[in-house]
């Protein structure tokens, strides 16, 4: 049977979308989903996202890494499926969605697409990296060789050891670039590689930052793989709020596949 499409990214950082406020997918298909988001054989995508219907706010989000698992939260993919809402005319200039890490906000200003994030109350400072949740783990270490480090190598030795083991995380290495500008390239769990962006991971290295005196600023730039990105936020004496994740998010194409 075929079946309707749309790819999305968001600096580099894609996703197969699917419209399914009608329940038509299989969620239990892993194999599909990984299949869908093959480079080769499918679609090709970092992962797969369902748009799904809420009895409260106006969408709802469901994630899968391109290994067919369901996620964590994704704020590239949370970007993405928000302009993906807006083009089906769900939403207009501003809305609100439900995904696993609870309820998000998204403001639309010219081309780009803000998306508040969780806020962040623990900041774990290691010797050698720091380790937060901003939907999604993430482990943050400065990396001088930035451009020419084996990242895939590198990041699935960090991803699957100690102390993550079988959980995994996310590992971002950054270089520093200015006050409030760094660089971020991100191996992702589920992907088993390197993303060209990841949102999460980027709102996790804006809060590493400014936690370890890195910047005073509130707002971040982060540079990564697949273009520039920013991170806004309050630092309070609990941690970070209204933190926001701000860059663009378009669609490539739509198309029809069987499956």
């Amino acid at each position: 049977m075929t079946h309707t499409f749309y790819k999305y990214q968001g600096t580099g950082n894609d996703f197969v979308m699917i419209d399914n406020r009608q329940n038509t997918f299989d969620k239990t298909d892993i194999a599909l989903i990984n299949r869908l988001c093959d480079r080769r054989f499918g679609i090709g995508a970092d992962g797969l996202i369902l748009l799904e219907k809420h009895p409260e706010v106006d969408f709802t989000m469901v994630y899968y890494n391109a290994d067919g698992n369901e996620s964590t939260m994704c704020g590239n993919g949370g970007r993405c499926l928000s302009q993906f809402a807006k083009d089906l005319n769900i939403i207009n200039k501003k809305g609100s969605f439900e995904a696993i890490d609870g309820m998000h906000h998204v403001v639309f200003e010219g081309d780009l697409v803000q998306l508040q994030m969780q806020d962040v109350t623990n900041v774990e400072d290691h010797e050698s990296y720091v380790f937060l949740n901003t939907g999604s783990p993430h482990h943050v270490q400065f990396e001088d060789h930035i451009e020419t480090f084996d990242i895939k190598l590198l990041g699935s030795t960090i991803r699957n050891g100690t102390p993550y083991y079988k959980e995994g995380t996310n590992v971002n290495f950054v270089k520093k670039l200015s006050s409030n500008q760094f660089e971020v390239r991100t191996y992702e769990r589920g992907v088993e590689d390197e993303t060209l962006s990841c949102g999460t991971g980027v709102t996790a290295v804006a809060i590493a930052m400014n936690y370890l005196g890195e910047t005073p600023d509130s707002t971040v730039h982060l540079k990564v793989q697949g273009g520039e990105l920013k991170v806004s936020f309050t630092k309070t004496e609990d941690g970070y709020k209204d933190v926001w994740l701000i860059g663009p998010a378009k669609q490539v194409f739509k198309g029809e596949i069987e499956w």
